[in-house]
């Protein structure tokens, strides 16, 4: 930094207590998701007076803060973690946002909280922070109040967060010292999400999903044991020239760079995999650091279907956890309780089926046990109260470790031949049973 920036930087970090007192007068509060979180602003907010309760809008929470406990504070999460689970479990007043990570963007956009918080890395040579693994729905709206006098943009400087590049176009990934209000400093080291080992029910589904995938497809991962299975599946493989435009970035998809697969003539942004966050292993954030090959952009210009169909065989390839015999997606909830966040599950659902050549997949194990018993993943119909994340006439391909189940342009019983098909076994009969019944 030059001298001026030096200063500029020292004039405007505050300590912890001072943060405290800062945010006692604040009545609206935005962080990001998980990597995105502003950790030591949420472990700064103190006691509320009651006459002034504070709103929080957060998504994934990665620490049990002990703001949550206050009645003063309404936590609004539009992504559950084990955190928010545990909080409602306990009683205590944590909500469920029901939108879209496409839609959290415009919301908060709308909101116009009070303040904004974000981690960043330290200044560079030029001033410039880096947003590191989180552009979402938050670097658009701490801009936003960083241009406004009465509101606050908190920036949370952390030397762990990587610089990792932007666009131009998009605002760069990148703010100036000059234009943050806020600044603490917190050295915590970052949230990591550990690569979770497929079991076998995934490599095999893993096996169904590899033969959908083609050569020159742009990819989409969602999260745990079966995209980290394709992943793996697929830098083995003969397949190759892969584009990348994901909400997320993890783990998988720097073996497929490193394994040579990723060459990124997409139609849009070629050149570049493409993210909104990161989220996996320490070796993944170094690997994040300046690379040249990696660009983090806001969600809106990421889960954004009309984008999304432009580019070449876009193929998105997510998790759920049920499904009935109409084709109506559980993802996020169970049993009427929240479980997750419906994220950009339907977004991807869209693009991959209105791009040229695309295709969306929706894989699912065929069986899950609850209190000891195992149960069919696939239904006959949906009980009273369930909460559907993406709806029958977006769903494309389902696949569990049985095999393939193409829905596109299917109608309802043809549907219903398809997914009993893919079905475990031992729930067939009573599926087809089922169905008759109803």
């Amino acid at each position: 930094m030059t001298p001026s920036d030096r200063a500029l930087y020292e004039s405007k970090r505050v300590s912890v207590a001072d943060l405290t007192a800062r945010l006692d007068g604040v009545e609206s509060l935005v962080t990001g998701l998980i990597t995105g979180q502003a950790r030591a602003v949420l472990r700064a907010i103190g006691p509320r007076d009651p006459a002034r309760p504070l709103a929080l809008y957060v998504g994934l929470l990665v620490e049990p803060y002990p703001c949550l406990r206050d009645p003063a504070v309404r936590v609004v999460s539009g992504f559950f973690g084990p955190i928010e689970r545990m909080a409602r479990a306990a009683g205590l007043g944590v909500e469920f946002l029901p939108s879209d990570f496409h839609g959290f963007e415009r919301l908060t956009f709308a909101l116009r909280p009070r303040a904004v918080a974000a981690p960043v890395s330290p200044p560079d040579d030029e001033g410039f922070c880096s947003f590191g693994l989180h552009a979402g729905a938050i670097f658009g709206p701490f801009l936003e109040a960083a241009r406004d006098p009465t509101r606050l943009a908190i920036a949370e400087v952390n030397p762990h967060v990587p610089c990792v590049l932007g666009l131009p176009e998009f605002g760069g990934h990148r703010v100036h010292v000059r234009d943050l209000d806020v600044i603490v400093e917190d050295d915590t080291p970052l949230v990591t999400i550990p690569y979770a080992q497929p079991l076998a029910e995934e490599r095999a589904i893993a096996g169904f999903v590899g033969e959908l995938v083609e050569d020159g497809a742009t990819l989409q991962f969602g999260i745990g044991g079966i995209p980290n299975a394709v992943a793996e599946l697929l830098c083995e493989a003969e397949k190759g020239d892969f584009g990348v435009h994901s909400e997320m970035f993890a783990d998988g998809i720097m073996r497929l760079h490193q394994a040579g697969k990723v060459v990124n003539r997409k139609g849009l942004h070629d050149g570049y995999s493409i993210a909104t966050f990161a989220g996996g292993s320490e070796r993944l954030y170094r690997w994040l650091d300046r690379n040249p090959n990696v660009r983090m952009l806001p969600v809106a210009a990421v889960n954004d279907p009309p984008q999304l169909a432009r580019m070449r065989r876009f193929t998105a390839i997510n998790a759920a956890l049920g499904i009935d015999l109409h084709g109506q997606v559980v993802a996020d909830a169970v049993n009427g309780r929240q479980y997750s966040g419906i994220g950009g599950h339907e977004t991807f659902t869209m693009g991959g089926r209105q791009a040229p050549g695309g295709k969306s997949i929706i894989c699912v194990r065929s069986t899950f046990t609850t209190a000891g018993e195992r149960r069919s993943s696939i239904v006959a119909a949906l009980p009273a109260g369930t909460v559907v994340t993406t709806p029958r006439h977006q769903v494309h391909y389902v696949v569990t470790e049985w095999g393939i189940a193409e829905l596109e342009d299917r109608s309802d019983r043809a549907r219903v031949d398809a997914l009993i098909a893919v079905a475990h076994p031992d729930f067939r009969a009573d599926l087809r049973k089922a169905w008759h019944e109803l």
